[in-house]
């Protein structure tokens, strides 16, 4: 797959012990991704955040909150992570947790693969 110039970033904030059918929901999101295509996804774990709540999610170790900030990046050409949003929308549609959902464009300069053989694969 090529993909320069002009992108878009869909980014997901979460909660790490976000559940979507018993699997870790950046999980589902990150492989639903792969499997419709698109370019690239990488998960973020945070170490403090709140959010619509006002709820404190934090790393400390004697914070009461295990629940730490997930951000799933997914990136694309506009048209295909429009289309991902649609497709994951039942995702924040009546399950018990909450996010995020924004998207912003982005150029691309470089995105390639590794060469095979190199860095030990």
């Amino acid at each position: 797959m090529k993909l320069e110039g002009k992108s878009q970033v869909l980014r997901i904030y979460i909660g790490s012990q976000d559940k979507y059918k018993h699997q870790p929901t950046y999980e589902f999101l990150v492989l639903e991704a792969k499997r419709k295509g698109l370019a690239g996804a990488s998960v973020f774990r945070g170490v403090l955040s709140y959010g619509a709540n006002s709820v404190i999610h934090s790393a400390k170790i004697l914070a009461l909150s295990a629940d730490l900030p997930i951000v799933v990046e997914i990136i694309d050409k506009k048209e295909k992570i429009f289309e991902f949003i649609e497709h994951l929308d039942n995702i924040f549609t009546g399950h018990n947790f909450g996010g995020m959902v924004t998207t912003f464009e982005v150029d691309v300069v470089v995105y390639q693969p590794h060469e095979k053989g190199k860095n030990g694969k």
